[in-house]
């Protein structure tokens, strides 16, 4: 594993946990956000892969949006087919290459 110059304390680690949890909450049905954006608004820009995990590995979080979280490119996680029909069940358009068309859908808070 790389030694990250910003590596986390466990007490960083919670609140940046919880400010995922929170972010993906308060995504709008019918909208995506993407990884990288919910890291930045959790202050810890670099970490983008670490909502993912966070999302994965965190007990109570299947009860949230998560389906709602895409990549940058608008890609929906690898082998969870379901993604696509939770977000066409909520009006998402896909493009022909298979991606969220970003540019209908990208749901971008305020950074505070």
């Amino acid at each position: 594993m790389h030694d990250y110059p910003d590596r986390m304390s466990p007490k960083q680690a919670r609140a940046f946990r919880d400010a995922v949890l929170n972010i993906v909450s308060q995504i709008p049905c019918g909208r995506v956000t993407t990884y990288g954006h919910i890291a930045a608004l959790a202050g810890w820009p670099s970490h983008s892969r670490m909502v993912g995990r966070t999302l994965r590995y965190t007990p109570g979080a299947e009860s949230l949006p998560c389906h709602r979280v895409v990549n940058k490119e608008g890609r929906t996680a690898p082998g969870w087919s379901r993604q696509r029909t939770l977000l066409e069940e909520e009006g998402v358009r896909f493009k022909t290459n298979g991606h969220v068309d970003m540019a209908r859908h990208l749901w971008e808070p305020p950074m505070e």
